[in-house]
């Protein structure tokens, strides 16, 4: 007798049962359709990359992360996320792309990390970015967070928060107090302010050389709070005079300027001098976005504007703005915290012929529904009424049309609404409408 191998997958990559994946595809789709109405371009790029291409950039942790191996005499990985693969397209591309590009890819990554609650080897990234040839234009970065506030809009999870910073208003100060060398050190420790609070903070920047009065004036300039006028009028109100702060507050201004012109509610989105995300990518605005009901979830969609995408790649200056959604990690999150609805069935309607005599009507009844626009299945096997029933109900599906001979002589279907339990005689004809 065969052994038998037990069916499993790898920890780390998620699987769903239909109800599930059904919910999954809608967000997928939502996003989506929000991106293109911004007149995103798709692109989707190969899952799997030249090593020496994908690498180019890589480094420690990540490129630990990365599946690679060998096949013939080509090194090859997986790639890890979407915007190395994008910054090789664009480059490689140049000449045949229209700039600003403006560009969405949804797509599957990979990464070798241990994995854990909510964290997944293999998972969906939603990015946009847009990529200026020389330039770009500053209105992209309020375009973000309202395409942002469109987005999670759409999606209908509660209440959320936009927070926004500029890295030259952080790169400006540290740099006015001398600590030019240390900026990285201290960005990472005030990342970490609303995880280890305010002592620990404390103790890990006199670790890094930082005075004590320097470190108050640090916490003291973080603690700027208020309306996003108020803490703009803080910013200027500082006393700070390098060039690169005065540059990022002036763009926080004229970004908060454009986003009320986007019709942003002013309650949606706030700046906070704590974001220092990206401390080796991002050069000027940056956005986490929050579910306020649900912070422990922490960023839902992150991200930020770079100078050259290409540099590795390219001598041709490539400056860019960008968002991106963990999808897979998101609809997880959301699942544990009963945010997500169980979907019904994707068909409308199941035609169910009570005998094998009335099973060419039902196939013609069910062509003429799809015709109309209703997803329509039909059930083929010869069982019993109440398992036939059953079958539809455990589906999900709204509505049963079932044809047996009177109704099949009579140009008639008996239509059972699902829910109610409520049946009664249509006409064929008139069958699409009655179930608008």
């Amino acid at each position: 007798m065969q052994n038998k191998v037990q069916p499993r997958i790898l920890p780390g990559f998620m699987e769903l049962l239909p109800e599930d994946q059904i919910a999954f595809n809608k967000m997928y789709d939502t996003i989506r359709k929000v991106y293109e109405q911004y007149g995103f371009l798709p692109l989707d790029t190969p899952t799997i990359e030249l090593s020496e291409v994908l690498l180019a950039k890589a480094g420690g942790e990540t490129e630990k992360q990365i599946y690679r191996f060998e096949k013939g005499d080509n090194d090859l990985s997986l790639r890890f996320d979407l915007t190395v693969p994008l910054a090789r397209y664009v480059a490689q591309h140049y000449p045949d792309l229209p700039f600003p590009f403006k560009r969405y890819q949804m797509s599957k990554v990979f990464r070798g990390e241990r994995p854990q609650k909510g964290r997944f080897r293999e998972f969906y990234q939603c990015d946009i970015d847009v990529i200026g040839s020389d330039t770009l234009d500053l209105v992209y970065d309020a375009e973000m967070p309202a395409i942002i506030y469109r987005l999670f809009k759409e999606l209908d999870f509660g209440s959320f928060t936009i927070r926004m910073n500029n890295r030259k208003v952080l790169n400006g100060f540290f740099t006015e107090l001398g600590y030019a060398d240390k900026i990285g050190d201290i960005l990472r420790t005030i990342d970490k302010l609303e995880k280890i609070g305010r002592d620990a903070v404390i103790s890990e920047l006199t670790e890094y050389g930082v005075q004590a009065a320097d470190t108050e004036r640090i916490l003291s300039f973080l603690a700027i709070t208020g309306t996003n006028d108020e803490i703009l009028a803080g910013l200027s109100a500082a006393g700070v005079s390098n060039e690169t702060y005065l540059e990022g507050v002036a763009e926080l201004n004229k970004v908060v300027d454009y986003l009320r012109k986007f019709g942003v509610e002013e309650s949606a989105f706030r700046i906070d001098l704590t974001i220092a995300r990206g401390l080796d990518y991002y050069t000027g605005t940056v956005y986490e976005t929050m579910l306020n009901d649900y912070p422990s979830m922490g960023s839902v969609c992150s991200g930020g504007r770079y100078d050259n995408l290409t540099g590795y790649y390219t001598d041709q200056k490539l400056p860019g703005i960008g968002i991106s959604i963990g999808l897979t990690r998101l609809f997880y999150q959301l699942r544990e915290n009963g945010l997500i609805k169980k979907a019904g069935s994707i068909a409308k309607c199941i035609v169910i012929p009570m005998g094998e005599d009335d099973m060419g009507t039902a196939v013609s009844v069910a062509a003429g529904l799809r015709g109309q626009g209703i997803p329509t299945d039909v059930y083929y096997q010869q069982k019993g009424m109440k398992q036939k029933m059953k079958y539809a109900a455990r589906l999900g599906i709204p509505y049963a049309t079932i044809i047996g001979e009177s109704e099949r002589l009579a140009g008639t279907v008996m239509l059972k609404n699902m829910e109610t339990g409520e049946q009664e005689a249509v006409a064929v004809s008139e069958l699409a409408a009655k179930m608008r």
